[in-house]
């Protein structure tokens, strides 16, 4: 879902939720940052029974450090930032930004859905027959 600027994220995951439920009310389960702690996690279990985990940092960590989680986030964006359109923000409204990380996330699927294999992969080796011994 893409916003404008002046709209915080925390304002905008209501609605995300909201929409979630409608096209997948099936999840139950959804992971989010530490800043979606509190209000909206209780207000997303009680309106559409959704447990909303948050991923914190271990304390007294400093720079940067992998989450498990946040960083499948990071990598799509920066999978989404690797067309070229979206190196710069010239767009005025919200709808063509989406159109255009729509547009970026087909094009990344597509090419995953067909390309070819480029190593071949290793076959599980056949168990050794057991060896028997006479007595």
């Amino acid at each position: 879902m893409v916003t404008p600027a002046d709209v915080t994220d925390r304002d905008a995951a209501r609605e995300l939720l909201f929409r979630l439920h409608l096209m997948h009310p099936e999840i139950a389960i959804e992971w989010a940052d530490s800043n979606y702690a509190g209000k909206l996690a209780a207000w997303a279990r009680d309106r559409f029974d959704i447990t909303l985990k948050t991923v914190r940092r271990p304390p007294n960590t400093k720079g940067f450090i992998v989450l498990p989680r946040r960083w499948g986030v990071e990598r799509s964006l920066s999978w989404i930032m690797r067309a070229r359109r979206h190196c710069r923000d010239h767009e005025r409204l919200p709808q063509v930004s989406a159109t255009l990380i729509a547009w970026a996330s087909i094009t990344l699927m597509t090419r995953r859905l067909t390309r070819r294999p480029t190593r071949k992969r290793a076959r599980p080796r056949a168990a050794p027959a057991p060896v028997r011994t006479a007595a």
